[in-house]
């Protein structure tokens, strides 16, 4: 996942930076565009986060529990470990911006091994799905709630500089990543997306 993330991390980077405007050139109502610019890229994740949220809640929930353990092949993850994985990553990324979650999850945002410790967990069907929504409404609250003013900010995130606006672009995309990889393994099982 590491490599995957920086490279999104990367091309994110690459492409907010040359959309940037230098703070010297904006004038007053310049900023107030760019504050409201920023404003509307949070919408549009939320929104885009909402409509992921429901696909993967969908296949989860259309997945047999007897698949949960079922892998392509050796050193993959299982289908309940992606679940587990998009739950996890759902509360670290947000936490490495300084939201904390649940203390139930153990997921601290500087430290990525309590991520891995969340998602390494065994869980039946009912109890994933239990924490793949109260991720998802925490990943949203925190969203929903992050000052416009802070997307500018800068974070260090697996060992990378990436601002706060970065950060909520990954997570979103991290979540298209996963969807793509259940579809698979779904249509690998013969289960139909409950959406198509």
């Amino acid at each position: 996942m590491h490599s995957t993330v920086r490279s999104v991390a990367m091309v994110v980077a690459a492409i907010l930076s040359a959309c940037a405007q230098p703070a010297t050139e904006q004038s007053g109502s310049a900023q107030d565009s760019a504050a409201a610019q920023m404003l509307n890229v949070t919408a549009d994740l939320l929104g885009d986060v909402s409509q992921v949220e429901e696909k993967i809640l969908g296949l989860a929930k259309a997945i047999p529990e007897t698949k949960y353990s079922w892998r392509p092949m050796a050193g993959v993850r299982s289908v309940g470990e992606v679940l587990l994985h998009v739950a996890g990553d759902n509360y670290l990324m947000p936490a490495a911006l300084g939201n904390v979650p649940d203390s139930a999850t153990g997921i601290k945002g500087d430290d990525y091994k309590t991520a891995q410790a969340f998602e390494s967990r065994k869980l039946g069907k009912d109890a994933t799905i239990a924490e793949l929504e109260k991720s998802f409404a925490f990943l949203k609250k925190t969203m929903t709630d992050a000052p416009t003013a802070r997307l500018g900010e800068k974070v260090t995130m697996f060992g990378q500089d990436m601002t706060h606006q970065q950060t909520w672009i990954m997570a979103t995309t991290h979540l298209h990543e996963h969807l793509g990889q259940l579809i698979a393994y779904a249509r690998s099982n013969s289960i139909k997306p409950p959406w198509s």
